[in-house]
Formats: structure tokens, C-alpha cells, sequence
């Protein structure tokens, strides 16, 4: 849509519409329509007037209803734009809001739909950026730090109470100053696209909280503005992401392309369904009344048609160039990898997005997987991935389980097993240990199961296998050495990560011990379960998070943009060492009880050297020399009490620990 004098240039995609009327609401409901009266190839078009800033709209598309060949145009249902950039109002659930009877699926629903939907709203477009660019923070420098809007804010004292839980509560000083002074470089906000809030957890008293239920790709999410709904979203958001900019912090949305909030046969018309349902969704091949899904949530995305295509694309480039977002982590990536059904690493997405000047240039992360596959190592050079391998490897070492160190190896320098051969960067994989899926740090260490009762589901939902241990007591305890040691491990995960090649992702709330209680799949809640509780912050974990980050800034050696050894060098970067700070052999590895081992890493002139010791007893490592001479000391440690003698040949490291020398 575009604002013209006296009204607004309108179109509308749709190759098997006969009709489409746009659909415009005055303050108390009264709907106004107008039919656009041009078609070029499969657009509809016309200039409407009396459209301005604020207008609350939305479409009706008139064709035909044939669900079992994938056509579900209903003119009684009120549609949202796709490309709307800020959506008013909620869902009345019920009848209305679905297409098809709800008692017979094959018939249609007459019932109009407008008193119980949302409306689009334009938006204004105009705002005062005063010299705001994108950041473009190497990948090398990079820490995200991944956040919920809302949780992040809405208990924080220090922000005023009318925007808790707002962009405007996280661009406040308050919260930016807590990001700063932790040392992350960028917030990676779960979705902020527009979602749903679904009639089956509001009929157990829950919400959507984390979001991935997106139904406008182009619009922030109305809940999360302090200002209105009527537009004033957009503007918030922007003003979020200058201050964030002012401060240093880079922005990174994620996003979920790979479906919608439609889900599936038996799903609501909300939009892209009753619009052209054939080209926005896969439908199974043969029998076009089902949705091909890989996303587990009803329906996928027909990324192998130009008009679905062009929406993922034409989107990002909006939130680059009007939002000024600094990058992308993709929900379920693989999905949009999928033209045929089978991921490929050469799909028209990665394609686009490869020969795109605006968004080549910007951070582009995938979550490597979806129901249907694993794939991480499987995207092109120029993407980062979350890399799961990390997680699960570096949770099982620290754990103590056997036959783990070789693995633990491989990740803390990088995952070289996974990304080295296609001659990948290490930059490519994103490392982190906890994410808003499963379980927070402080629960890792304190539940050996999860605790998923609250979410209605008889604690059926959730990951069984977290690889996650309490120390011996479940829950909260008062006893003192089981505190002391999930101490320890909660600074075991933050500290290895930060010693790690690649780029560190952290779980917000992490650094301060935030805890859920047990529940590793708080999707659907919206309350103090969630939101970060600022009064119970563990100071002491804030604090070694907080030198953790710093010491990982100091030291260009736990930062390579490459391997062990960069195109054209000769010697080796990284020196990996038994305690006795002897090479490995086949037999050491081997050994399923070794859980002991020496790291020097090293760039330049700056050298590192960790000492990471996952058994349960406490283990003398001979120190090795030190490249260009003099003695180590102590730069790093999980361990307080850890100290480190000028002239030391040996250091005894105690049960589950690391400490890093320089």
C-alpha cells in the first residue's frame, strides 16, 4: 500500500481470486468497501480514497470454495494484509474466525468474520532516525544475549511501571545499562513479528508467550507497545532499536517464516489461507486438502512459489532498511531450505538472500533443523548456525559422563568435525549451552527433570533428555555443597562459552541464576514463571559473567576467524595437551574415563591456555611452556579459590573446573 493524495494505492496478490474488495472501518465498526478494479497478471490494484495514516483495513476475496483441491476463498471472513505494517485488535475465538464449518470442514461458514478479527492499520513511515546506521559488528566481537521483550522489563524496578514489558521498557537506560555493562554486543529478541494468541491456551487461562505464532511479517507486535496500537507500534519499535544502536548493541530478530498462525484444514482464515492458499502453503501433493507440514505447528510455507517467496524476502528487507534490524536468526530454517521436500543447501532462499545487496550484508543465523531433518554444517559460508552439537556435548562433559572429552574438544574449538572440511569458519557456529527452549542455566544445575505442570499438558510437553543434573537434591536447597557445586557448573557453561571459537549465545537471565522453576517449555507462560526476577539476581554469577565477557574481549586467542592453522600458515594455533601437558594419543582418546585436558590457543602475540577438568576428582595438570616465554598466571577460573604461583610448573585443578592462564 501506498498513501497518495486523497487515498492510497492498494494491491493485492491472488492467482485464483475472482474478486477482492478492500475493506475499510471507521471508529465504531462501520465497514466501508470498495472493490480494486484493476488486475495486472495476479494482483489486484486500484487508488482508494479516504485512506490515511491511522486507517484501520483489511481484505475480502471473493472465488471459489474447493478445499479438497487447496481453494478456500470465503468473502465472509475478513482477511489481514500481508504486507500490513501494524495490526489493531485481537481474536474473538469462535465460529466466525474459521472458513469452514466447524461440525462439517468441508462446507463453508457464512458467518461474517470482521467483529472478531484484528484490523491492519496504516502505519506512518516517517521517523527521525538522526544518523542511526546499522552496526555490523564482526562476528568475531560478537556476544548475543537472547531476550524476550516482555519478560525482560516487566519486573525490572528500575524502569517506570507504564512501560514494563515494552520496547520502550527495554530501550530505557535501566535495561540498556544492564546489557552494557554485562559486555553482550547484541539482543536477540524472541519474535516480534505480529502473532496469535490461540483459542486453545486461552480456554486453560494461558497465552502465547514466546511467540512463534506469526501471522504479520511485516508488523511488530502489538502487545509490546506502551504507546497504542494504532500505528505507534512502529514508532516505538524504531525508537528501540536507535537507543539500542546509541549504546553499541546490535538488534537481531527472530523470525518465523517457515509457517503461520493458520495452521492447518482444521485451522482459522486469517489471511494468506483465504487470500491464495495453494501459493502461500504447501499442500500435500494428490491430496491438496491437507498441509504439507515440517513444522510441527499445521503448516508450512510454499517457499518453491515466488508469491511466498517474495513475501520472506520483501519482509526482511523492510525490517533492514525501515526498521534498521541488524540480522535474522531463523526459526526452523531448514523449512525454508525445502522446495521439493528434500533441504537444499542451494534453494532459491538461500539463493536470494545470497545475491541480495541488503540483506547479504546483514547477520543471517539459522536454527539448522525442523521436524523433518537435522542439518548442522548445511548451510552456505556466508550463515551462522545454532549449534546444537555444542549444547549437547558441552552439557554431557561437564556432566561427567564418559567418552564425552573428545566431543567437548571439538566444540570448545569451534566444531572444526562439523564446519572445517567445507572450509567454514568457526564463526559459523553460534555456541550456546541454554536457550528460551528448555531449560535456564540456574534449572540446568538444579533439575535432573523437568517440572512442566503449570502448562496444562500433565508435564507430557517439554524435552525428557536435557542432559541435565541437580547436584543430588531436586529443586531449591539449603544444603551448602550441593549449592556450591551448581555454582560451580552455572560458571563451568557461562566460562566455557566465553572461552569458545565462534560466536557466544547466552540465554538472558542467565548470568543473574533466573530459574522457571523446572519448566524447560514455558512457551505459554506469561507471568512470573517467565519474566526475570531482578530481586533474586545471583550478584556473584552477574559478576563472573560480566568478567567472563571481558576476559573473552582482552583475548584476540579465544577468538579466531579461522582453524588451527589459516590458509597459507604453517604453524598450528591451538596446542591440544593431556594434564601432563603431553600430546594425545589414540589410546587417550580412547579412554572413556579421561575427562582431563589442556587447550593452548593462541593468535599473534596473545596467548590462553585452558585447563578444564570435568571428573569428579580433583587433578594436577604440569603447566606447559609458555609460547614466547615467562610464566602463567591466573587470568580465569570457576574455582574462587583457585590461585596460581609465579614460578608454578604444575596446578592442581579441583573436580569440575576450569581455569584459564595467560
Amino acid at each position: 500500500m501506498t498513501l497518495v493524495d486523497g487515498g492510497a494505492n492498494v494491491a493485492l496478490f491472488s492467482s485464483t481470486a475472482e474478486r477482492v474488495e478492500f475493506c475499510r472501518f471507521d471508529e465504531d465498526g462501520t465497514e466501508h468497501r470498495t472493490e480494486l478494479r484493476n488486475r495486472t497478471g495476479y494482483t489486484f490494484h486500484d487508488v482508494v480514497p479516504d485512506v490515511t495514516v491511522g486507517t484501520r483495513y483489511g481484505f475480502r476475496v471473493h472465488g471459489a470454495w474447493d478445499p479438497a483441491n487447496g481453494l478456500r476463498h470465503n468473502a465472509a471472513k475478513l482477511l489481514l494484509d500481508p504486507y500490513a505494517t501494524a495490526v489493531d485488535g485481537s481474536y474473538e475465538w469462535g465460529q466466525a474466525l474459521f472458513g469452514h464449518d466447524m461440525e462439517d470442514p468441508e462446507q463453508i461458514d457464512e458467518t461474517d468474520s470482521a467483529s472478531a478479527m484484528p484490523k491492519s492499520v496504516v502505519a506512518d513511515r516517517a521517523f527521525d532516525w538522526d544518523g542511526d546506521q546499522l552496526l555490523h559488528t564482526p562476528y568475531a566481537d560478537t556476544v548475543v544475549y537472547e531476550v524476550h521483550v516482555k519478560g525482560f522489563t516487566k519486573q525490572h524496578p528500575d524502569v517506570p511501571e507504564e512501560i514494563r514489558g515494552t520496547y520502550a521498557g527495554l530501550a530505557h537506560p535501566a535495561a540498556i545499562k544492564h546489557l552494557t555493562d554485562l559486555g553482550v554486543t547484541a539482543v536477540e529478541l524472541l519474535p516480534t513479528h505480529q502473532f496469535v494468541q490461540d483459542s486453545t491456551l486461552a480456554d486453560k487461562g494461558l497465552r502465547n508467550y514466546w511467540g512463534y505464532n506469526s501471522i504479520g511479517f511485516f508488523a511488530p507486535h502489538d502487545e509490546y507497545s506502551s504507546s497504542g496500537t494504532a500505528g505507534q507500534q512502529v514508532t516505538e519499535f524504531k525508537e528501540m532499536v536507535k537507543a539500542l544502536h546509541a549504546a553499541g548493541l546490535e538488534v537481531i530478530m527472530d523470525v518465523v517464516y517457515n509457517h503461520t498462525a493458520e495452521g492447518n484444514h482444521m485451522g482459522p482464515t486469517l489471511s494468506f489461507k483465504g487470500i491464495d492458499n495453494a501459493s502461500y502453503y504447501r499442500l500435500v501433493e494428490g491430496d491438496e486438502g491437507n498441509y504439507f507440514d515440517t513444522t510441527g505447528t499445521g503448516n508450512s510455507l510454499n517457499v518453491s512459489h515466488p508469491s511466498a517467496l517474495g513475501l520472506i524476502t520483501d519482509s526482511l528487507r523492510y525490517w533492514v532498511e525501515e526498521m534498521h534490524v541488524d540480522g535474522f536468526r531463523f526459526d526452523l530454517a531448514t523449512t525454508l531450505t525445502r522446495q521439493d521436500g528434500e533441504a537444499e543447501k542451494h534453494s532459491a532462499f538461500l539463493d536470494i538472500i545470497h545475491q541480495d545487496p541488503v540483506l547479504r550484508e546483514v547477520k543471517m543465523i539459522a536454527e539448522p533443523w525442523d521436524t523433518a531433518g537435522y542439518q548442522v554444517g548445511g548451510f552456505p559460508a556466508d550463515w551462522s548456525e545454532w549449534n546444537g552439537k555444542y549444547r549437547d556435548d558441552l552439557r554431557s562433559f561437564w556432566r561427567g559422563d564418559e567418552g564425552t572429552l573428545g566431543d567437548a574438544v571439538q566444540r570448545t574449538l569451534g566444531s572444526p568435525d562439523v564446519y572445517e572440511g567445507s572450509r567454514r569458519s568457526p564463526l559459523c557456529s553460534v555456541n550456546f549451552v541454554t536457550a528460551h527452549d528448555g531449560f535456564t542455566l540456574a534449572d540446568l544445575t538444579m533439575y535432573a527433570e523437568k517440572h512442566n505442570e503449570a502448562n496444562g499438558e500433565d508435564n507430557n510437553d517439554g524435552e525428557s533428555n536435557n542432559t541435565s543434573f541437580n547436584g543430588g537434591i531436586e529443586g531449591p536447597t539449603d544444603d551448602g555443597a550441593v549449592n556450591d557445586y551448581r555454582d560451580r557448573q552455572r560458571r563451568n557453561f557461562l566460562g566455557t562459552l566465553m572461552l569458545s571459537a565462534g560466536v557466544p549465545m547466552m540465554l538472558g537471565g542467565d548470568e543473574i541464576a533466573r530459574s522457571q522453576g523446572g519448566n524447560n517449555n514455558a512457551y505459554c507462560q506469561d507471568d512470573e514463571i517467565s519474566w526475570f526476577d531482578w530481586e533474586a539476581a545471583d550478584q556473584d554469577l552477574l559478576a563472573f559473567t560480566t568478567a567472563a565477557i571481558a576476559f573473552r574481549k582482552q583475548h584476540a586467542a579465544l577468538r579466531p576467524i579461522w582453524y588451527r592453522t589459516a590458509p597459507g600458515d604453517s604453524e598450528s594455533t591451538v596446542q591440544v595437551l593431556r594434564a601432563d601437558a603431553q600430546g594425545f594419543e589414540d589410546g587417550d582418546w580412547a579412554d572413556a574415563g579421561n575427562r582431563a585436558v589442556i587447550l593452548v590457543l593462541q593468535q599473534g602475540d596473545d596467548t590462553v591456555a585452558v585447563l578444564m577438568n570435568a571428573s569428579d576428582t580433583t587433578v594436577e595438570f604440569t603447566l606447559p611452556e609458555k609460547p614466547g616465554g615467562g610464566t602463567w598466571s591466573l587470568g580465569l577460573s570457576s574455582d574462587p579459590d583457585q590461585a596460581v604461583e609465579g614460578d608454578a610448573t604444575s596446578l592442581l585443578v579441583r573436580d569440575a573446573s576450569f581455569t584459564a592462564l595467560v
